[in-house]
């Protein structure tokens, strides 16, 4: 329900902001300001998003937790359809999500409401976390050739066509 009040509300403050800034500054100036903010947004979202790409590699070669990076992604990429969307409400929602600590506090606010059951990372589970080991100690991958004895071979072609006798080594 919530979710169709924002998909009532939001147009309704951005027609409401849009009357009132145009009747202040005009039709023109209004906008241009438009047309700017999604100029200066797509800059802001290209840097801040190549900053939250090299905090998450970060975090993968460190082997260490990625939620929050990925947060942060997230985020930057809700304020770039925000910015992109004209209207000045979507626009300040935008820009503040593209500020490092507002996306911080945003975060922990969500953090603390999202209750997450289970966290794997790499190929499968822990196994030291139910007891047993389920993963072999060595490593995952043996090379080697084999020949089947048990069936003779077939040739795979027609007879070349050489004198009887000659056999091919």
């Amino acid at each position: 329900m919530w979710l169709f009040a924002l998909f009532v509300a939001i147009p309704l403050i951005e027609i409401a902001l849009f009357i009132q800034v145009g009747g202040l500054i005009g039709l023109w100036p209004t906008l241009l300001i438009v047309v700017l903010t999604a100029i200066a947004g797509t800059y802001l979202v290209r840097t801040q998003g190549a900053l939250a790409m090299s905090q998450l590699r970060s975090s993968f070669n460190r082997m260490s937790d990625p939620t929050e990076p990925l947060a942060h992604g997230a985020m930057i990429l809700i304020a770039g359809a925000l910015l992109l969307t004209p209207g000045f409400f979507t626009d300040a929602i935008g820009f503040a999500l593209l500020f490092p600590p507002f996306r911080r506090v945003a975060f922990r606010w969500l953090r603390a409401r999202v209750r997450v059951s289970s966290f794997s990372y790499g190929a499968g589970a822990d196994p030291r976390a139910s007891g047993r080991n389920t993963r072999p100690s060595g490593p995952q991958t043996i090379d080697g050739e084999y020949e089947d004895l048990d069936h003779p071979q077939r040739p795979t072609h027609r007879p070349s066509g050489a004198p009887s006798g000659w056999t091919r080594h």
